[in-house]
């Protein structure tokens, strides 16, 4: 494995983005284009100390515009009566963009694929997710930029859609739930393979822990759950593989590939949903 160049000994998989020379956690500085060395940070963008996160100093731009669109809808939800995601009693917004089998392919709504996920069914529910990505955007987004952050954000939800249409297809699925648990799953792969090993374990314990609380509470998508956790997962690696690499044009072909794999989401959710749906309902649309 290679050593920090300023470090000798300290092993890492960490490259500096524009030099490729290897750099530990305590050598890093993140930049909208992936780790750089403290040089090529002095270079071209200014410096900051960074393990993975970056609390408090204004580089979690999308984190917040991501709270404040899910508290948004959520206020527009009780404008529209919701209280609950259940058919006929989450309101309007909430029967109209959640997750659900029937209205997905008799109906044609395919952008529950993406509405449910910024839909909750009550105060606690919207709370719980919106800490969990407060804390988890912090540590995520100044790591490895905005644009990657969001984009394993999105992944995340349409992978948790398909996990809610395979294992639950008649329900009313909503929540940012398999977002925020697509968002552990990358924070845990990001840290292990930038070396932080302690932080990665403290991440795998939230996950575990989370996991518990998913396979033991009731009313809980379990396939929204561990759709967001294998979507958020396979787009860190690729976040990963392509920290490593120095090509022309490296962010637009990493967006490229992460865009597939949201697409694969999709294309994923729209079969869960009309293999969901028995053919004495899909003769009613």
């Amino acid at each position: 494995m290679p050593e920090c160049y300023r470090h000798p000994g300290r092993e890492t998989n960490v490259a500096c983005s524009r030099c490729a020379r290897p750099i530990c956690p305590e050598c890093m500085t993140s930049t909208p284009v992936g780790m750089r060395c403290p040089e090529c940070a002095r270079q071209k963008t200014q410096v900051r100390s960074v393990s993975l996160g970056g609390f408090g100093q204004g580089a979690e731009p999308a984190t917040y515009v991501l709270i404040g669109l899910n508290v948004i809808a959520f206020v527009a939800e009780l404008l529209g009566g919701g209280g609950s995601a259940s058919l006929g009693g989450g309101g309007t917004l909430i029967n109209d963009g959640g997750v659900n089998a029937f209205f997905i392919d008799v109906g044609g709504e395919w952008w529950r694929i993406l509405t449910g996920g910024f839909l909750h069914a009550g105060p606690l529910h919207l709370l719980l997710n919106m800490f969990a990505l407060y804390i988890l955007g912090g540590l995520l987004e100044p790591a490895i930029g905005t644009p990657r952050f969001v984009a394993i954000y999105l992944v995340s939800l349409l992978a948790g859609s398909c996990g809610a249409l395979i294992l639950d297809p008649n329900e009313l699925t909503v929540g940012a739930s398999g977002a925020v648990f697509g968002l552990m799953s990358a924070a845990f792969v990001m840290a292990r393979r930038r070396g932080m090993e302690n932080l990665a374990s403290q991440i795998g314990i939230y996950v575990g822990i989370n996991l518990i609380f998913t396979f033991s509470v009731p009313n809980i998508s379990v396939g929204g759950h561990l759709g967001g956790l294998i979507g958020g997962g396979l787009a860190a690696l690729v976040v990963a593989w392509f920290e490593h690499r120095r090509m022309p044009h490296r962010l637009a072909a990493e967006m490229g590939v992460l865009a597939l794999l949201g697409v694969v989401a999709v294309a994923g959710s729209l079969a869960a949903a009309s293999a969901g749906v028995p053919d004495a309902l899909k003769q009613l649309g």
